[in-house]
């Protein structure tokens, strides 16, 4: 039982990340921009949060310095693809190979090591105990006593995405430029500006899971920190078609396996294996969203 607990508890934890980021996607993707560049986001962000709490002994700073981190990457992304026009993957994968090479280069240079940095001045964000839920057995012990950002993101992000993306004007607007940006012109709302604040956006809550990561989850930098998750995010925003609640969901079901994958180290497995756990099971559900994709579009030729 303690081990269950324990790994629903962690589950939560893992889960955050990549949660703000598939967020942070759901509206470039109903504006229908191909951002894969959330990787490099997030690691930006991972890095610039530890570097700036670790400089200034204050998580409120390092998640200034997280938001500002991602979003730096973003503006760089924004220029390209709406200003030059250049094709979104190339782009996207280029940002991503920049920043794992410059956060391993400032990681180095500035800190003078290699691998990981790991301080007793990296200030991680605050754990809060929920009065009367923390003294119920076994829900206390998963809900309560986890970093701050895991009660924004569940009580004030994943309501208020929801509500912009479909019952805002913003998200009306939002989804149409998605649909067609050319009928939206046609009626004098550009689409370009729409576009540029779905990324901003984006940028903001990629800030907030890259700082999730390094001062929530953890309390440290690692070359290469984001380890795929900006990937899994894009996957799980095709996957649910950028529904929060089904973000939500697949979100949590990312740290279920991740914390599977950590508990199966404790048992002698290798952690090679037990660290792919969570990364072949998305490529199963993309494998299985494709078929059931494969077989709405069959019966729908037949009709």
């Amino acid at each position: 039982m303690n081990l269950f607990v324990e790994i629903l508890r962690s589950s939560l934890a893992s889960a955050i990340p990549v949660l703000l980021v598939a967020l942070g996607g759901a509206y470039s993707f109903h504006a229908n921009v191909f951002n894969i560049a959330m990787e490099g986001m997030m690691l930006t962000s991972a890095f610039t949060a530890v570097a700036i709490s670790y400089a200034t002994g204050s998580w409120v700073w390092g998640l200034v310095g997280g938001i500002a981190g991602s979003l730096v990457i973003t503006l760089i992304f924004s220029f390209f693809i709406l200003k030059l026009k250049t094709g979104e993957f190339i782009t996207g994968i280029a940002l991503n190979l920049f920043t794992t090479g410059a956060t391993t280069y400032l990681l180095r240079q500035i800190f003078n090591v290699k691998g990981a940095l790991i301080s007793p001045k990296i200030v991680p964000l605050p754990r809060i105990d929920i009065p009367l839920i923390k003294d119920i057995p076994v829900l206390g012990t998963i809900l309560s006593g986890q970093n701050i950002l895991v009660y924004i993101s569940l009580i004030i992000v994943v309501p208020l995405v929801f509500y912009q993306i479909y019952r805002s004007r913003m998200g009306l607007r939002l989804r149409a430029t998605g649909f067609d940006s050319r009928a939206v012109d046609s009626v004098g709302i550009k689409s370009d500006p729409i576009k540029f604040q779905s990324l901003l956006i984006c940028g903001l809550l990629c800030g907030l899971g890259g700082t999730a990561l390094s001062l929530g989850y953890m309390s440290l930098f690692t070359e290469n920190m984001a380890a795929g998750r900006g990937w899994i995010a894009l996957a799980i925003i095709i996957l649910t078609q950028g529904q929060p609640i089904g973000i939500l969901l697949l979100s949590i079901l990312f740290g279920v396996f991740e914390g599977v994958g950590l508990s199966l180290q404790n048992v002698g497995i290798p952690s090679q294996f037990t660290a792919m756990l969570p990364y072949i099971s998305t490529i199963v559900a993309l494998f299985i969203f494709s078929r059931q994709q494969k077989k709405k579009k069959s019966l729908a030729a037949d009709l």
